[in-house]
């Protein structure tokens, strides 16, 4: 019996430092609620912002009340993020404020100067369209030419101008919502493409306005 107790106990003692390192890495691994939550709104941000979605002024009370909830439960945890994820979680909702703030003074300028909206519209096209009527088989191709324009324009243009693309790309998003069923898959991505690359290009010009700030 004696010899038998000798060995367990020096398997135990080689054992217990192993399974410490193991409850460790689990621990370690695991992550905490508030960090899960920020991982949460971090997401939802960046949904909000990269989907370029239709009519967002018609949906702000809902995207601010999440916007609310989401930061208000994080606020009052954010002691217990790291120093990391706190960086992390003041960058976002800086970028959502202010993506919103632009989609609302975007939205204010269709609804104060029509005309204006449709000169700068005509010039992004190439001619006059009216984009409310356009059928969806249109769309594909006035999505290009707004690509097109801006990839030409985009190194000259003032804060103003990106304003006003944001104008027609957000009617062009409007309508497309209106008739997206009556296209294919194919039309379909190559319409998410494109308004993923107006997103890219500007999030490029607001990189090149904090490095141009330093």
């Amino acid at each position: 019996m004696k010899r038998l107790l000798l060995p367990l106990a020096l398997l135990m003692t080689t054992l217990t430092p192993l399974i410490t390192v193991a409850q460790q890495k689990t621990t370690a691994a695991t992550p905490s609620a508030v960090e899960r939550d920020l991982r949460t709104f971090s997401t939802w941000v960046d949904q909000k912002i990269d989907s370029a979605s239709a009519g967002a002024h018609r949906k702000w009370p809902k995207m601010m009340d999440d916007f609310d909830r989401q930061s208000a439960r994080l606020d009052r945890a954010v002691d217990s993020l790291s120093v990391q994820s706190k960086q992390k979680y003041a960058a976002q909702k800086a970028r959502y404020k202010t993506w919103a703030a632009e989609q609302q003074r975007a939205e204010a300028s269709v609804q104060s100067d029509p005309a204006k909206t449709t000169a700068i519209q005509s010039q992004l096209l190439g001619e006059k369209v009216n984009i409310n009527t356009a059928r969806a088989a249109e769309l594909p191709d006035l999505y290009g030419r707004f690509l097109e324009s801006t990839r030409a324009q985009r190194r000259r243009w003032s804060t103003a101008d990106w304003s006003a693309a944001n104008v027609v790309l957000a009617k062009l998003n409007a309508r497309y919502e209106q008739v997206r069923d009556q296209l294919d898959i194919d039309e379909k991505v190559r319409v998410r493409s494109l308004q993923g690359e107006f997103r890219t290009l500007e999030k490029a010009k607001d990189m090149k306005d904090i490095f141009n700030g330093l």
